[in-house]
């Protein structure tokens, strides 16, 4: 266990201050450089975050090269793939920003360097830590749901759509699907115990993105801002998945979970255009099931909690490391996080259902 854990943070934008944020406030925690491939924007981050032992770096590799137990990947999407294999070559665990990769490919080439590094590679979904996830997956998994058969989650805007790296295929590799999507399917399917994707059917189109009227950067807005699937999971699971940056509507729903016995509805909190999607915490959640031969609605209280959920997940990473645990979202798992992205991309561009096909 090292007496004081060094960090190295890799990638200097907004993310980037959130990290160092909650680095600062653990103890026996130093970090000790900051990269970015813009020249001089390490240093300026450092003298912003009065990180004035931290050592600046414009190559991510000569970070690399210094004593650290392990870095925050707070990079674009598109190097997050190439800054995570190097760190876990070169022995640091990696604590990397969602989404995982642009790529399917990318992701299995992150979780096999991790294997073959012993370092742990975990992913920044901090919803995760609020409570009352724990308590949706406590309920899923008691069984008193009976075979779940169909989930349905996802989560939409009415306005909220991102632009810069957020809308470039080639920066981002998905658009709304990465940026919040994501999070939807994590909540999902780690609630049912991440099961195996197996096909995939979806729709996708940037009608709001690419139209000037509700886009400022119209003209260069590459990816999608609205997608829907069906997606078979092993275990005789369906999963209907919807995600919007921009609508005309106020919801896309609510999360539920469908079993023989009882169902869970999950609604998201906030209010506002740039809510209702899972990156945030719970609202509300409502068991259905039958007492006494009647229809039965169960409100189930809402765990109220002050955490800050991203602080949690920045500790939560650097406490694995002091105790030598394995990774707090695992790589390994998220891969399927990832495939259903991916597939959901290539069913859309081909418009028929396509398999998901991951190595063993």
């Amino acid at each position: 266990m090292p007496e004081t854990i060094r960090i190295g943070i890799i990638g200097s934008g907004g993310i980037a201050r959130a990290h160092a944020s909650a680095y600062k406030k653990l103890s026996n925690l130093e970090i000790v450089a900051v990269a970015d491939s813009i020249e001089g924007k390490a240093q300026a981050f450092i003298d912003q975050e009065q990180l004035h032992a931290a050592a600046a770096f414009d190559d991510h590799r000569k970070l690399l090269e210094l004593e650290l137990d392990g870095v925050s990947v707070c990079t674009p999407n598109f190097a997050h793939h190439e800054t995570s294999v190097n760190a876990l070559n070169a022995g640091k665990h990696v604590l990397v920003e969602k989404p995982m990769s642009v790529t399917l490919d990318q992701s299995i080439d992150m979780v096999a360097a991790a294997k073959r590094s012993g370092k742990m590679l975990t992913v920044g979904f901090q919803p995760r830590y609020d409570p009352n996830m724990s308590l949706i997956k406590e309920i899923v998994q008691s069984g008193q749901l009976g075979k779940v058969y169909f989930v349905e989650t996802g989560g939409g805007r009415r306005r909220g759509m991102p632009g810069g790296t957020f809308i470039s295929k080639e920066l981002a590799g998905a658009g709304a699907m990465a940026d919040i999507g994501c999070y939807s399917l994590d909540m999902a399917l780690n609630a049912l115990g991440y099961p195996k994707p197996l096909t995939v059917s979806a729709y996708t189109s940037n009608y709001f993105g690419t139209n000037p009227k509700y886009h400022r950067e119209a003209d260069c807005f590459e990816v999608e801002d609205f997608g829907v699937a069906m997606i078979r999971l092993e275990g005789d699971i369906v999963l209907n998945y919807k995600i919007s940056w921009a609508m005309h509507m106020d919801t896309l729903g609510a999360t539920m979970f469908l079993g023989t016995d009882a169902g869970l509805k999950v609604t998201p909190a906030g209010s506002g255009p740039w809510s209702g999607v899972w990156d945030g915490s719970v609202g509300s959640m409502s068991l259905f099931h039958d007492v006494a031969g009647q229809n039965t609605q169960t409100t189930v209280p809402v765990i109220q909690h002050g955490l800050n959920l991203f602080d949690e997940k920045v500790k939560d990473f650097a406490a694995a490391i002091r105790d030598n645990r394995p990774a707090p979202i695992d790589g390994a798992e998220i891969l399927y996080n990832q495939a259903i992205i991916d597939g959901v991309l290539r069913s859309a561009a081909t418009k028929r259902e396509v398999t998901i096909e991951l190595p063993e």
